[in-house]
Parts: structure tokens; C-alpha cells; sequence
């Protein structure tokens, strides 16, 4: 065996800069010491000693030797460290040189195994992420945000959330969409598969893995036949919705929610979660905040003479308030969809007939049917996705009159199929 000379220096190695060499430092000693302008050492014994900058800076250090080579150990700045701090240190260092061990290279070797381990911590599936979902969450409306998180939660972070996407492999992540598309939930194992590999790609581009593992996976799942909501477009039955609407008694949010939607066919959650604010009568126009929709730009919905007049009536009940349909239970929050869907239930329409979605199917269905409305037009005011930027442009710029046109057309139909 190497025999390790270990050899504690000799209190006269401080004694040229230092002062209070032969007496353990006090806190008084450490915190009358001031700034003289050159380096102080203020020694403790036993190799620790209080190293003084000329500015004034205190830092905790020990002088030690380890295998004949003189070495400096140190703890930490003072009074972030305290004496007391220090000399426990100190005690850790006595105890690891006698047991041959370099405590200044043991130091080293824990700071890199830490940041290793924060490297591997940076680079798990769940970091990147939870890193991928502050980035792109605030493109999406708060319902769908929140529906990603929780597929992230309950699916993902359990399974695989603790392994570096490095180590990852395409059958780990079908092993937590399989049970899903196992029962019948062929949407929802397409969405967990889209949301895995959304993740990846900033994976990819965050420079964490060179390829995304997860691009195409879909094609292993069966295909996804997702069907339309459920709605009534014969014009004989939308007449009779129309006409049982009316006749609907019940809390006033809700039988204007269920008159007003058929003739805006805005996403429910666009009309429901509506504000006086966006509603300019003398244009006639409703404008809805980009932050409530799907695709995150502001939408303008024209309003006809009918629904002026509905407007009108309804403020009689919430115009003092900050929202259209107040909940029914407090005028402070909003209107939940249940009230509506237990509404059409309750007029004996089931799901598989009539949905809150579906008034949008029922307008677009119509409307294309109609003579001289262009199905651009329709598009624009269903606020669809538009995969061309420069038609995007050119339809909110140029559709306006023709889309009020359009809806006070609609409206006028609607009326007479009532």
C-alpha cells in the first residue's frame, strides 16, 4: 500500500499576513476585522483560517498538504458560512485525510457529478416537457391547455417520465398509448401520440436528441374515424328546435344562450364565456379576443338585426354585470355548458341528435347549400384554420360585408324556418 504523508502546515505559514495566530478566532474578531488594503488571514488553528481580500471580501479556508503537495480547501464566503459552519467543515476534511482521501479532489468530483446529475435531470422526458408546454401553452385556449397537461400527468410523466429522451424508444411510448386505443378511445390514443411527438420535436430542437422518435407513430395505431358532433340539419327539424327553444322555460342565461347561438354559430365556449366589452351596437359587430380562440387570433362575428334585438333583451338581466350569461347560481362567475346540454336534453334531444357544437354543422351545412354565399366566406366566419397566411389575410380584410351579408341572411332564413 502507498503510504500518504499527510501533513497539517504550521500556523507560522499565515503568520506573515495573518493576525491572532496563536488564539481560535471569535465571531467579535471576525466582524471587527475590516478593509486594510492588502490580504489578511485570520487563522482558527488546525489549518482554517478567514482569508480577507483588501476590498474586504471573507472567505473560509483551510491549508492542508496531501501526498507532500500543499493545497488550499474552501468553504464558502462569510457570513454566509458561519464560524461555527466553517470549523464543521474543517472537521470533515481532518476526517477524510485521515482516511486518505483528498478532500479538495472529493469536492471536485461531487460538483461534477452534480451537474451530471442536473444534465440528466434537464434531459428527462418530463423536464422537456413541462420546458415544450410553457413555451407552447399560451397559443392555446385555457380548456386545451389544461387537457394536454393532464394527458401529460396521467399518461406520460408516470410511465416514462423519468427516462432521458436520449434512451427513449418508439415502443416505450406506444406501450402508454396501446391501453388506451385497447379501449376504443382511437381519438385519444391519435392525440397522446401527436402530443409525444410535439414534445420530441423540441427535444430535437433544443438540441437534447438528434432525431424524433416519436414523427409518425400514428401510422402504428389504427386510424382515427373521428365523428362529426351530432347535429340537426334537416330544415323541417331545425324549425321545430327553433320553436321548442322559444317555449323553453328557464333560467334566463340559458334560453338566451340557446336562442342567440344558432344564428352566431360561434365554438359554445366563445359565446358562453362572452363579455358586454366585445360588443360594439352601433357597428354591429362582436369582436372575440384572440385569447379565447381556438386558432388565438381576434375573431368579429357581425350581428343581424335579430340578434340586436336579443342582445337588447338579455341586457334587461346581465347588462349590469361583466358577462352575457351569468352562472345561475352566482352572477360573478359564468355559465357552465351544462345548463344548455341539460336544456336539449330536456326538449328530448339525446346526444347522438343534437350537440352545442352541432348548431355550428347545422349553419355550415345550410349555408353551403345556399345560392351566391362562397364557401370561403362560410370558412371565415366558422373561424377555421386557413393553411395559407396570405389568404388568412386577404379573407379578414376583404370578408367582412360580404360575411354580414351572409349572417343577416342566415338569420332571415332561420326566422322563417321557425
Amino acid at each position: 500500500m502507498v503510504s500518504l504523508l499527510v501533513v497539517f502546515l504550521d500556523l507560522s505559514f499565515l503568520s506573515s499576513q495573518g493576525e491572532n495566530t496563536n488564539m481560535p478566532l471569535t465571531n467579535t474578531n471576525i466582524i471587527n476585522a475590516k478593509a486594510t488594503g492588502t490580504v489578511q488571514k485570520l487563522t482558527d488553528g488546525e489549518g482554517l483560517y478567514l482569508y480577507i481580500s483588501p476590498s474586504g471580501g471573507k472567505l473560509w479556508q483551510m491549508a492542508y498538504r496531501f501526498n507532500g503537495k500543499q493545497k488550499t480547501l474552501s468553504f464558502g464566503k462569510y457570513p454566509a458560512v458561519s464560524l461555527q459552519d466553517a470549523r464543521m467543515r474543517r472537521a470533515e476534511a481532518k476526517e477524510q485525510l485521515a482516511k486518505g482521501i483528498d478532500p479538495g479532489a472529493q469536492k471536485k468530483e461531487a460538483k461534477i457529478a452534480a451537474k451530471t446529475a442536473q444534465k440528466e435531470a434537464e434531459n428527462i422526458f418530463e423536464t422537456i416537457a413541462r420546458e415544450w408546454y410553457v413555451s407552447y401553452s399560451p397559443s392555446l385556449t385555457e380548456k386545451h391547455a389544461l387537457k394536454l397537461m393532464r394527458y401529460l400527468e396521467k399518461d406520460y410523466f408516470p410511465a416514462i417520465g423519468k427516462i432521458p429522451v436520449t434512451e427513449l424508444e418508439p415502443m416505450r411510448i406506444l406501450d402508454v398509448i396501446r391501453p388506451v386505443e385497447a379501449k376504443g378511445r382511437i381519438n385519444t390514443a391519435h392525440r397522446l401520440s401527436n402530443l409525444a411527438s410535439q414534445v420530441l420535436a423540441y427535444a430535437q430542437i433544443t438540441g437534447r436528441v438528434k432525431y424524433n422518435i416519436a414523427s409518425g407513430l400514428t401510422r402504428a395505431l389504427r386510424p382515427d374515424r373521428a365523428q362529426s358532433y351530432a347535429s340537426i340539419t334537416d330544415p323541417n327539424g331545425i324549425g321545430v328546435l327553433l320553436r321548442q327553444i322559444d317555449e323553453y322555460k328557464g333560467h334566463f342565461s340559458v334560453v338566451y344562450f340557446l336562442k342567440i347561438l344558432p344564428y352566431v354559430f360561434t365554438r359554445p365556449s366563445e359565446l358562453r364565456l362572452a363579455e358586454w366589452s366585445e360588443f360594439n351596437f352601433e357597428e354591429a359587430m362582436w369582436r372575440i379576443p384572440a385569447k379565447r380562440m381556438k386558432m388565438r387570433r381576434e375573431h368579429s362575428v357581425p350581428l343581424s338585426p335579430q340578434v340586436i334585438v336579443m342582445l337588447h333583451e338579455l341586457k334587461e338581466f346581465s347588462g349590469e354585470g361583466k358577462y352575457l350569461f351569468p352562472s345561475v347560481r352566482a352572477k360573478t362567475t359564468v355559465l357552465s355548458d351544462v345548463g344548455p346540454l341539460a336544456a336539449l336534453r330536456n326538449l328530448g334531444y339525446t346526444k347522438e341528435q343534437m350537440t352545442l357544437h352541432g348548431f355550428r354543422a347545422m349553419a355550415s351545412t345550410r349555408l353551403n347549400e345556399m345560392p351566391g354565399v362562397r364557401p370561403d366566406v362560410i370558412e371565415a366566419q366558422l373561424a377555421h384554420k386557413e393553411q395559407d397566411s396570405v389568404r388568412l389575410a386577404y379573407n379578414r380584410a376583404e370578408y367582412t360585408e360580404e360575411r354580414r351579408k351572409m349572417m343577416n341572411g342566415w338569420a332571415e332564413y332561420l326566422d322563417g324556418l321557425r
